[in-house]
C-alpha cells in the first residue's frame, strides 16, 4: 500500500490555562496524518509526505521520524525562512480555544507533487488552509483520474481566515464547490460545514449539494460526539450513518484529532471499500489521540488500539491490500 499525503507541516505552541501559563512545542500539522499512517501501515508500505519545513527544524523532525521505515522522506523539502507556527491558547474550560497562525508557508507547488502521485491514494489535508491552491488540486485531480486513485479531502483551515492580530475565524468558501468536485471522500468538522457556503446551509441542505458534484462519501466530524457519515451509491441513492463519541480516559488535547481520523479513515478504507467501517474505526482512533499530549504518543498506535479491543485490518503484505489487490 503507498499513500501520498499533502499538507503543511506545523510547529504547534499550546498555551495551558493553568496558574504556571505553561507552554508545550511541538511538531503537529500534517505530521499527526503522517505518524498515525506510518503506525497503521507495515514496514513494507510505503507513506509519501509532500510538504516543506524551515532549514532550522528539517534536521531534528528528521531525527524523529527516521524510526518508520514505511516513511519515504524525500518528498519533504527545505524552505526559505521558519516553519509554519500555530499558537493555541486554551481557555479555563479547558476545551475553547483560540487559534493563532504565523510565518504560513506558501503553498505546495503541483512540481513538487507530481512524481508521488503513484499510489493507491491520496490524502489532502488543508492544516493552513494554503497548503496548495486550487489549481494545484485540479492537476492532481487530473493527473490520477483515469488510473481512479482516490483522493480524501480534508476541508480543514480552508474555511479559516485571519485576522491583523494572527487569529483564526470561520468564513465562507465562495468556490467550495470546485474544491468538491469529482473527490471521493471529504471530510469536515460541523463548524465548517455550517459555515462553509455564503447561505449558511443546514447539513441537510448542504449534503444534497455536495453529493452531487460526484462525491462519494461526505464525513462530518463532531468532536467528541462522534461523527456522521453520508455516503452515495451508484444509483445515486444516499445512505447515512451516525457515530456516537467514545471515550478511551480522560481527554487531554483535541490536537490532532482531525487529522487522525482522515488517516486512519482513509487506511480502512483501502481496506474495506466500506466507509461506514472505516468512519467507525477513524472515530475511535481520533478518541485515543485526545488522550494523548503531542503527535509523539502516536508512536505504537495501532497496538495501542488492539489493547484497547479496536478491531483493525491486518498490515498489507508484499505491496497488496489485504483485499488482494494491488
Amino acid at each position: 500500500m503507498v499513500i501520498t499525503v499533502i499538507g503543511h507541516l506545523c510547529k504547534d505552541v499550546i498555551h495551558l490555562p493553568d496558574e504556571k501559563e505553561t507552554q508545550q512545542e511541538s511538531f503537529g500539522g500534517i505530521l499527526f496524518t503522517v505518524l498515525t499512517l506510518a503506525n497503521l501501515m507495515s514496514e513494507k508500505d510505503r507513506i509519501q509526505p509532500v510538504f516543506g519545513i524551515g532549514q532550522t527544524d528539517y534536521e531534528l523532525l528528521m531525527e524523529q521520524i527516521k524510526q518508520y521505515k514505511n516513511i519515504d522522506t524525500s518528498g519533504i523539502f527545505k524552505i526559505k525562512g521558519q516553519t509554519n507556527q500555530v499558537q493555541l491558547f486554551y481557555q479555563k474550560d479547558a476545551k475553547t480555544r483560540i487559534e493563532c497562525s504565523k510565518n504560513i508557508s506558501a503553498p505546495i507547488p503541483f512540481n513538487r507533487i507530481k512524481s508521488y502521485l503513484d499510489g493507491d491514494a491520496v490524502l489532502i489535508n488543508m492544516i493552513s488552509g494554503s497548503d496548495i491552491t486550487l489549481e494545484t488540486l485540479d492537476y492532481i485531480r487530473m493527473e490520477i483520474r483515469e488510473r481512479r486513485i482516490p483522493i480524501h479531502f480534508d476541508f480543514h483551515s480552508l474555511t479559516l481566515g485571519i485576522d491583523q492580530e494572527f487569529k483564526r475565524f470561520h468564513r465562507p468558501l465562495t468556490d467550495w464547490r470546485r474544491w468538491c468536485f469529482m473527490l471521493n471522500s471529504i471530510q469536515m468538522s460541523e463548524e465548517e460545514a455550517f459555515g462553509l457556503s455564503a447561505e449558511r446551509y443546514d447539513e441537510t441542505t448542504l449534503t444534497n449539494h455536495v453529493m452531487t458534484l460526484m462525491v462519494e462519501t461526505l464525513v462530518i466530524t463532531r468532536s467528541e460526539r462522534g461523527a456522521t457519515v453520508i455516503v452515495q451509491d451508484i444509483h445515486k441513492k444516499l445512505t447515512r450513518k451516525d457515530f456516537a463519541g467514545v471515550s478511551f480516559g480522560t481527554a487531554i488535547d483535541a490536537t490532532g484529532c482531525g487529522d487522525v481520523f482522515g488517516a486512519a479513515f482513509l487506511y480502512q478504507y483501502l481496506k474495506s471499500k466500506d466507509s461506514f467501517i472505516a468512519s467507525e474505526f477513524a472515530n475511535k482512533a481520533a478518541a485515543l489521540n485526545a488522550t494523548f499530549k503531542n503527535a509523539q504518543e502516536l508512536d505504537g498506535l495501532r497496538t495501542k488500539l488492539e489493547q484497547l479491543g479496536v478491531v483493525i485490518s491486518k498490515p498489507a503484505t508484499n505491496g497488496k491490500l489485504a483485499n488482494g489487490s494491488s
